[in-house]
């Protein structure tokens, strides 16, 4: 077997605020191969995006990562200088944010920003450049890429302004790619077409891939893995078929029961009951148990990781099997 090209350990994130410590991040650990796609589905407010934020040192105060280990390749990013962080970023690792506004700068042209881009880890000449920017905007569907490069960012559509981040995130092929729910905003016909050519880029490049999502349907087209995060934690991961079909953690069983696609036409939608506890004020043990139909007294301990075959869940109590976990 080859060693995991991102390797991430015990991940903690805490935001240090004048109401209490929040514990965003809370001992996330997963493995991604060369060319994975892993889908990270939760709901919002469960730490997926700043579980991204810290993969490529992007957390500001009062927040910052207090314990863990994040390998690229194997070197350890969490203690690496801002310098060296900086000359990996963008080059090694990168990430497509929701807002292709956060990315794309309107004083710019299209042409001019990623060569800028470009000229932060490399030297190319214009014309280099140029070819460059133009084979990856062809890359992700934009037509007359050529011109296009002249063309500034409000005379994009958000589905093309969307395909020119994801272009600039490919700049220098990176080995990582984190996006943060880059189709949300998008109409359903361009978000399909967007997944199927990242899909063809991760399997003609080796990049890979971290899908940020609280769609678990969309995700789930994309994805060869699933980790599913509640409350800061990965309550349950695995290959994305076996989860579908069999989840063993009650909060995956429900994302799955409320999908639209899995209530017959006419019935209502089933729903999670509850909401999402405050991260300042987590209840004891299981931060699902005030909201699991399976709650007992051994839930308010904090149940351990369960592996087998491949797959890892934290519940007393898992789906599909009428014994509860041994002490």
């Amino acid at each position: 077997m080859t060693d995991p090209v991102l390797s991430v350990e015990n991940l903690c994130t805490h935001f240090f605020t004048r109401a209490g410590v929040v514990k965003a991040v809370d001992g996330v650990s997963f493995d991604l191969a060369r060319g994975e796609i892993m889908g990270l589905v939760g709901e919002s407010g469960s730490g997926k995006t700043v579980t991204g934020f810290s993969l490529l040192g992007l957390v500001d105060p009062p927040g910052r990562i207090v314990r863990g280990s994040v390998r690229l390749a194997g070197t350890e990013l969490t203690t690496l200088p801002d310098a060296r962080l900086r000359a990996l970023r963008g080059r090694e690792i990168s990430m497509i944010f929701q807002d292709p506004i956060a990315t794309l700068n309107p004083m710019l042209t299209i042409g001019q920003q990623m060569k800028l881009a470009i000229d932060a880890h490399e030297r190319l000449s214009r014309r280099a450049a140029t070819a460059r920017s133009t084979e990856l905007l062809t890359q992700v569907g934009i037509p007359s890429a050529a011109a296009r490069l002249r063309a500034y960012p409000h005379e994009f559509s958000g589905g093309m302004r969307q395909r020119v981040a994801i272009a600039i995130a490919l700049l220098h092929r990176p080995a990582v790619i984190v996006a943060d729910e880059p189709t949300t905003a998008l109409d359903v016909s361009i978000q399909a077409q967007i997944l199927l050519q990242m899909r063809d880029l991760a399997r003609e490049t080796g990049t890979a891939m971290i899908w940020i999502s609280h769609d678990l349907a969309v995700v789930s087209s994309l994805a060869s893995k699933l980790a599913v995060m509640y409350a800061g934690r990965i309550v349950e991961q695995g290959p994305t078929a076996t989860l579908l079909r069999d989840p063993r953690h009650p909060y995956t069983a429900g994302l799955i029961a409320s999908l639209p696609a899995m209530t017959k036409p006419g019935t209502p939608l089933t729903q999670i009951r509850g909401t999402t506890p405050s991260l300042l004020s987590l209840p004891p043990g299981c931060p699902f148990a005030p909201r699991c139909g399976k709650t007992t007294d051994r839930c308010r301990e904090e149940p351990a990781l369960t592996e087998e075959n491949g797959r890892g869940w934290r519940c007393f109590h898992p789906e599909g099997s009428n014994q509860e976990v041994p002490a």
